[in-house]
């Protein structure tokens, strides 16, 4: 913990998992369990970004060459 004397860069924020205050070694997590169950989510695919139908159009454009 900070001595009294410090005052932080930034305003505490609660953990994105579990909503308990985050810790500086795993921010913005509170710990490694909290880290790694965001991490899951990423690499299961629960996670993703949202592209629209103009987006894909534009993408698949590209790669034919048009």
């Amino acid at each position: 913990m900070p001595p009294d004397n410090v005052t932080p860069l930034r305003p505490a924020r609660p953990c994105p998992e579990c909503g308990r205050p985050s810790a500086r070694e795993h921010f913005p997590f509170c710990s490694p369990r909290c880290k790694d169950v965001d991490l899951s989510r990423w690499l299961t695919g629960a996670y993703a970004i949202p592209v629209t139908e103009e987006e894909e159009n534009v993408e698949e454009t590209a790669e034919r060459g048009d």
